[in-house]
């Protein structure tokens, strides 16, 4: 085996691959990175059983062949080379890599006990990158991150024709994202709950500006599949992840409760503010918003330890009210709206309070897109 490839393109890939990998394989094979020079370029895969990574990418191919190193050690070497074209020989057992007066000689594991990758399903539907990275942005914000509940670290995704919804929640907060897509058919259905990481991770990679395809394949209890696949740089990148089972939560029913209060402020103010005020908050304590007819009031830090408080600008409908909530938990989802202005709708201050955005004070909110958070007991 012997290619030459670009030094950009081959660390952008390989970074992209090796972030699959396992840091504690069951196997030692699965720590490695597979590379294929072909008649097609080059072809970059990793895989733990759960979720693969292909990566293509254009090569000038010498001789053909395949070598399996280790995927964190190549990601390392790539990231650092000096700007020039990248050469890669396989030579025995080792693989010798190249790069203006670079040179490193990595030690190869048996590729024949390398597992195949699993078939990407086939193709249910395309989405707009650009949106689709959108919406994963939002979706996973409310995703949960506790290994012992694995069913709460995923994202529900839900099909129903043109219309594509991704929900997610770890219990005190959730989220809920509503997007178009081009369905493969016009009566499509579907679910899946795909792992918040990866999708965070395959959001993250996406070519603004390009198409992305999505394949789901539902099979017996723990054997579902989603894939996606999308082109970058002249080449492509493919993921495809073992669906999560269990029964998700029924989030949907969650945000349907009518609003006794609305607030309108000014996002950008409004987390500039939590974010001071938050300085001061005890861990698991909770910052406190006072909402009048025209301000807020942050407050957070109480008795003897450090205390912190501010008011902004902020439009009431409704009865005035105090509440307090994970300053954290509420960063979160007010980093991802996207809009100057944001909406809080409450029921009352025992209970959760939905998040959207608005273009503008007073205006409509974009239930495109919407965050649900519970309270924290205030003391006193």
């Amino acid at each position: 085996m012997k290619f030459r490839v670009d030094r950009d393109a081959l660390a952008e890939s390989v970074a992209w691959a090796a972030r699959s990998l396992p840091t504690r394989p069951s196997v030692p094979v699965l720590a490695g990175l597979l590379l294929e020079a072909g008649s097609g370029g080059l072809r970059l895969s990793g895989f733990d059983y759960e979720t693969s990574a292909l990566a293509t990418l254009p090569a000038e191919v010498a001789d053909e062949g395949k070598a399996l190193v280790s995927g964190r050690l190549l990601a390392d070497i790539c990231r650092s080379l000096p700007a020039h074209a990248v050469e890669i020989t396989l030579e025995g057992q080792r693989a010798t890599l190249t790069c203006g007066s670079s040179r490193f000689t990595l030690q190869t594991m048996p590729v024949e006990d390398y597992p195949q990758l699993p078939a990407m399903p086939a193709t249910s539907g395309t989405i707009g990158a650009d949106a689709f990275a959108a919406a994963v942005t939002k979706g996973v914000s409310a995703a949960g991150r506790d290994d012992m509940l694995p069913l709460l670290t995923g994202v529900r995704i839900e099909i129903v024709g043109d219309q594509m919804v991704l929900m997610a929640t770890d219990r005190f907060r959730a989220s809920l994202v509503e997007i178009g897509w081009s369905p493969a058919a016009s009566d499509a259905e579907g679910a899946a709950l795909v792992p918040a990481r990866v999708l965070a991770d395959t959001g993250r990679s996406l070519t603004p500006g390009t198409d992305l395809d999505l394949a789901l394949s539902a099979g017996d209890a723990g054997e579902g599949l989603i894939g996606f696949e999308g082109t970058v740089d002249g080449g492509s990148r493919r993921t495809t992840t073992r669906l999560l089972d269990g029964e998700f939560p029924r989030v949907r029913q969650l945000f349907v409760a009518e609003a006794t209060s609305t607030v309108w402020v000014e996002t950008a103010a409004f987390v500039e503010s939590l974010r001071r005020v938050a300085l001061v908050a005890e861990r698991n304590t909770p910052v406190r918003l006072s909402f009048e007819a025209d301000r807020v009031l942050l407050e957070a830090g109480s008795g003897d330890e450090a205390q912190a408080s501010e008011s902004l600008p902020a439009l009431l409908r409704g009865e005035p009210l105090s509440i307090g909530f994970n300053p954290s938990y509420l960063l979160d989802g007010l980093g991802v709206l996207a809009a100057p202005w944001c909406h809080l709708a409450f029921t009352q201050a025992t209970r959760p309070v939905s998040i959207a955005g608005c273009a503008e004070e007073q205006g409509d909110p974009d239930l495109s897109f919407r965050y649900l958070l519970m309270p924290l007991r205030l003391q006193g």
